[in-house]
């Protein structure tokens, strides 16, 4: 039960500071929120802070389990469709879960304000996909799959652009289908390019 109480506390903390920031989040409004009082919360968060560095690691650790990471990587593809096919999965993960959603919110709010959550937007919104691309990319490489390069400029070259398209769909949500769209295009053609047509 407790566990319980403390999973609905850090989702409506996800909901608040994502939609109002840490700083136009108050204990008062989270507590109204839950129709709990406040001794509820501070029964399973000694303070704001500790709320808020509890939500951070469940993000990481929501995002780890569910997408991966440059430590829990995902399989290299055997081919070079299931490279385009990796890539689809995890952009429709991406752009479609709530949570994941709210949490890049939350970061492009705080990372002025927060020093974990700008190493956390960093790493989101540019090197944790490049550090899990370029394995993937040299392993490709091995399998003789991707023409010899430097994985890891390959893997920023892949990368950049899919997460400029993402975040795209977070300003404009109206335009989702059609940024999918174009990363499908994009992985598409950087198959065509970089890919041994052997293997095709």
């Amino acid at each position: 039960m407790a566990k319980d109480t403390k999973e609905r506390i850090l989702a409506a903390a996800l909901d608040l500071f994502s939609q109002n920031g840490y700083a136009g989040t108050n204990v008062r409004e989270l507590t109204a929120a839950l129709g709990m009082v406040k001794s509820s919360i501070y029964k399973h968060f000694e303070s704001k802070e500790a709320l808020w560095d509890a939500l951070l690691d469940a993000m990481i650790a929501y995002y780890d389990a569910h997408f991966g990471s440059s430590e829990h990587l995902p399989p290299v593809p055997e081919t070079l469709e299931a490279l385009v096919a990796m890539t689809m999965r995890m952009v429709d993960f991406t752009v479609h879960d709530e949570s994941v959603i709210k949490t890049r919110k939350l970061l492009t709010i705080e990372q002025f304000r927060d020093a974990r959550a700008r190493g956390l937007a960093t790493k989101h919104f540019l090197t944790g996909l490049r550090e899990m691309f370029t394995p993937i990319f040299a392993g490709m490489m091995d399998r003789g799959l991707l023409r010899r390069d430097d994985p890891a400029m390959l893997a920023f070259a892949y990368t950049a652009p899919i997460s400029a398209l993402i975040r795209l769909c977070d300003r404009e949500p109206e335009k989702t289908d059609d940024a999918i769209a174009q990363i499908e295009a994009f992985s598409r053609h950087f198959v065509q390019v970089y890919g041994v047509t052997e293997h095709a």
